[in-house]
Order: C-alpha cells, then sequence, then structure tokens
C-alpha cells in the first residue's frame, strides 16, 4: 500500500481563460478500486492526462508506482493479438494471460487472430487482461463499457471487483456498483473522495442537496436582509457626508469640527459593517453552489394517424456471406418504447439504420410509411466539427431551441461559443441528443445514445422519457436505464 498525494494543483489548457483545476488537494491510497465520476466537461480525462505527465500544471503530484492507461493505444491493428500483448507488456507470462483471459470468458483462441478481427468486447477484455498482469501500476482506466453488451459488462465488473489499485472512469450505475469501493466525483466546486460505491454516494449527495435546498429559502431570506441593511447603512453614511460642511448648528457659520468628525467616524462604522455583510451574503451564497444543475428537458413529438409505425416481418440482414441477424419480427406502436438487446455483432444498429432509410440489403418486409419522419442518434460522433450556431443551419433545427436544451445539459455559456470538435466525447453526444430533441419527428431512434453521457444526464433524459412517454426504439447497454425506461424488450 502507498499513498498518491496530489497537492495544490492548478491547470489550464494554453489559451483557456478557465482553470481546470485550481489549488486541488487529496490523497488516494494505490489499493483502492475508485470511480471516477462527474459532470461531462469537468476534467476527468485531463486528470488522467495529468498523472501520465503529459501536461505542464502548477502544483505537485507525487507517488510511488506508475500509472498504466486504458484503453492503450494499437498501432498496427493488423497484428496478430499476441503482438499486440508483447508490445504492451513485453515481458508477460504466457500461463498468466491465459488466466486472466479465463476470468474474462475469453477463449485462448483469440491471442491468434489479428486484432482488429475481434468484437469491441473481445478488445476491451484482451486489453484488460494484458494491464492486469503488470506489478506496482496503478491503472487508469478511461470508459471500458463503451460498446460492451450488458452480458460483457456484468464479466468486466466481476473481473474488476477481484483487482485493485485503479480508477474507473465510468457513467454506468450499475457498472460502477459493482466494481469500486471508493467514488472520486468532480463537483461544481471541489474534488472529494467518499468510501463506497456509486449508489451509496448517490444517496449521500442527494441527502446533501436536500439538506441545502431545505436551508435555501431562509439563506435566501437572510442574503435579501443583509443586501437591504448594507444598502441601507451606505445610504445613510452617504448622506450624513453630504451634509457634514453645510451644517450651522451656531447660526451664520459652517460647522466642520463635531458634526465633520462624526460623520467620518459614522463613514467608517459603516464601511465596516457593510464590507462584514458582504463577506456574509458571499458565505452564504457558497453553500447554494455544488448543488447539480438538472432542469426538465422536453421533447414534443408529431402526432401519427395510425397506430402502427413500423413493422418488421421475418426481417434477416447479412454483409456478403456474414448473416448478422435472421428472421426478426418488430412492430412498434405509438407510445412504446422498445430496447433492442443482443451481443457485439447481434445486428442491432443495423436493424435501426435499416429502419432509418439507410441502404441495407435485407430479406423479408420492411413496412414503413414514407410520410413518417424518424430523429436518429448515430453511436458515432467522430464527424462533428464547426460551430453549434453553423450545425443548427445544417441540421434545420431552431438554434434557439437546440442551445437551450445544450445549457440544461449542463453546458456553460462560453461552451457554446467553442468549436464542435474541441468538446469532450460526452459533450459531442449531447450534441446529437439535443439535436434529436429540437427535430420534429414521429419516432425517435437512438443507438447507444449515452456512452460518454454523464449520470446526471442520463437520469435528466430518464426522467424526459418517462414524463412525455415519446415513440422511441433504442440501443443502449446501461441495464438501470433500460430497466427504468423500456416498455418492452427485444432480444436478438
Amino acid at each position: 500500500m502507498s499513498m498518491i498525494n496530489v497537492s495544490n494543483l492548478t491547470f489550464a489548457y494554453d489559451g483557456s481563460y478557465d482553470n481546470i483545476f485550481e489549488n486541488v488537494s487529496f490523497q488516494l491510497d494505490s489499493d483502492w478500486k475508485l470511480g471516477f465520476t462527474g459532470r461531462n466537461g469537468r476534467g476527468k480525462t485531463t486528470f488522467l492526462n495529468l498523472l501520465l505527465g503529459k501536461y505542464e500544471y502548477s502544483g505537485t503530484i507525487s507517488a510511488q508506482v506508475d500509472f498504466e492507461y486504458f484503453p492503450f493505444p494499437v498501432e498496427n491493428k493488423d497484428s496478430m493479438t499476441l503482438d499486440v500483448i508483447s508490445d504492451v507488456y513485453p515481458d508477460y507470462q504466457h500461463w498468466e494471460l491465459v488466466r486472466e483471459l479465463n476470468l474474462l470468458k475469453v477463449s485462448e483462441d483469440v491471442l491468434y487472430r489479428p486484432f482488429d478481427s475481434l468484437s469491441n468486447g473481445e478488445q476491451t477484455k484482451v486489453m484488460l487482461a494484458a494491464l492486469f498482469m503488470k506489478e506496482n501500476q496503478f491503472l487508469l482506466i478511461d470508459e471500458p463499457t463503451n460498446h460492451l453488451d450488458m452480458h460483457a459488462r456484468k464479466l468486466v465488473s466481476s473481473y474488476l471487483s477481484k483487482k485493485s489499485g485503479f480508477i474507473l472512469v465510468s457513467h454506468d450505475r450499475s457498472f460502477l456498483d459493482h466494481s469500486v469501493d471508493h467514488i472520486l466525483s468532480i463537483n461544481k466546486t471541489n474534488i472529494e473522495i467518499q468510501k463506497g460505491n456509486f449508489s451509496a454516494w448517490w444517496e449521500n449527495k442527494k441527502r446533501q442537496d436536500q439538506y441545502e435546498l431545505a436551508s435555501n429559502e431562509k439563506l435566501q431570506k437572510d442574503i435579501k436582509r443583509l443586501s437591504d441593511s448594507a444598502k441601507r447603512t451606505g445610504g445613510w453614511s452617504h448622506e450624513v457626508e453630504k451634509s457634514k460642511n453645510g451644517t450651522r448648528n451656531s447660526g451664520s457659520k459652517v460647522d466642520k469640527g463635531y458634526i465633520g468628525h462624526k460623520a467620518a467616524k459614522m463613514m467608517k462604522r459603516s464601511k465596516n459593517i457593510e464590507q462584514r455583510q458582504q463577506s456574509a451574503i458571499q458565505e452564504k451564497s457558497k453553500l447554494l453552489k455544488n448543488i447539480e444543475s438538472s432542469e426538465r428537458l422536453q421533447i414534443h413529438q408529431l402526432e401519427y394517424h395510425k397506430n402502427e409505425i413500423v413493422q418488421l416481418e421475418n426481417v434477416s440482414i447479412a454483409y456478403g456471406s456474414n448473416i448478422v441477424c435472421k428472421d426478426i419480427y418488430l412492430t412498434v406502436e405509438k407510445g412504446d418504447r422498445i430496447a433492442l438487446y443482443g451481443k457485439n455483432g447481434s445486428g442491432k444498429s443495423s436493424i435501426l439504420k435499416l429502419i432509418c432509410g439507410e441502404d441495407i440489403d435485407y430479406t423479408g418486409h420492411l413496412r414503413k410509411d414514407p410520410q413518417v419522419k424518424i430523429s436518429y442518434v448515430s453511436q458515432d460522433t467522430s464527424g462533428l466539427a464547426g460551430g453549434l450556431s453553423e450545425y443548427a443551419m445544417s441540421q434545420g433545427i431552431d438554434e434557439s431551441l437546440f442551445k437551450s436544451i445544450l445549457r440544461k445539459l449542463d453546458f456553460s455559456r462560453l461552451q457554446l461559443d467553442k468549436d464542435i470538435s474541441t468538446f469532450s466525447a460526452g459533450q459531442k453526444k449531447k450534441v446529437l441528443i439535443a439535436k434529436s430533441l429540437s427535430e420534429e419527428a414521429h419516432l425517435h431512434v437512438w443507438d447507444e445514445p449515452l456512452n460518454f453521457v454523464d449520470v446526471i444526464s442520463r437520469m435528466q433524459i430518464e426522467d424526459l422519457l418517462l414524463e412525455h412517454s415519446p415513440t422511441l426504439l433504442f440501443v443502449e447497454h446501461d441495464s438501470e436505464f433500460c430497466s427504468n425506461i423500456a416498455t418492452s424488450i427485444i432480444e436478438l
């Protein structure tokens, strides 16, 4: 066991006016299983890069362990998987690698296949197996669940629960609950560490927020009273100051003695009172600054004249000789929120793309009125670039509504003026979600919409879907989200 000490850490990107971190100090135990959470854009990945020494910063980070980042870059994905592992960890023992793969329910055969022929889930598991063989390493595991199906997520979380010495960035509540024993959270005004899993941290945060909100009305009254008092005191001393050179206590002569002296004392006293009042106002205002905003979102779907919107009958999809799914029967009716389940590669995304009108070869019958308008959220955010105003115009959506939704999803006003290419992965996904919520549609089709999206925003989206009950067909591997939202589940 050793400690990782962070002291007075301050960091900002070149050309930025805002500090990502400012005088941050805390300690971590290198044996902890740390879940790392916080709203998108708060600096989680940045902090991992600071631990890795990628950026210059002020303050100190001291540790007696080496840091290793996941996922590691694979320069040549055509290489055999065994060679990829050798590049990451040249001194590995084969029997240890096989042991780790067995724990992850991965066949040894994958080692003798090209790395890019492995599914996303297999690639993730192989990389984790390679990293956990290293000794005296503190692992920085950044979003390992993206593109993992539910079964794979359960396997990986069970695997991590038996390990120690890592920081895990994830927004999947169930995954965190089964993997970690401490939570490191980046809040609005501070960074804090708490023992326990995500659910324990969230319950504690809700209690803190409820206490602050319950005190809010009293605090606001106190602030208003102090502000009014400060104004009255300042106004009173100002009036006395104006009159001190014009008072004629003895008749014809202006009195500059006693009254002038007293007015000066009054002015000094009033300024001291005003300073104390302003300090009190600022102190009381601080109590309200760590509550995360999660304003209600809205969605307004177009009314469709039929109950049945889309129907697939005996549909099969193949790419060349590779059949990805076969004999699919699916009917989407108004008010349905249907979740497609299935392992990676089972054809979930292909079905969504087919329904959205993409040119995909299939057999069977697809019944969809050409008048049906569909709003689609893709997995892929790689093409997003340019300003938000230009993006809204290119998508034919209302710019003010679009930006209003982003504000509710925790975008600052400064963020709205930046190029989309500079956004974090979670912020880019929010752009696609905000675009979808701004579109007029009969049906919303979302393909893994929550990848990289923070927990609080996930809860906002859950509340939106439960309140407005739109017609939705979606693929999502966050088990908590699916169990809360789906009216029916189709497993491929």
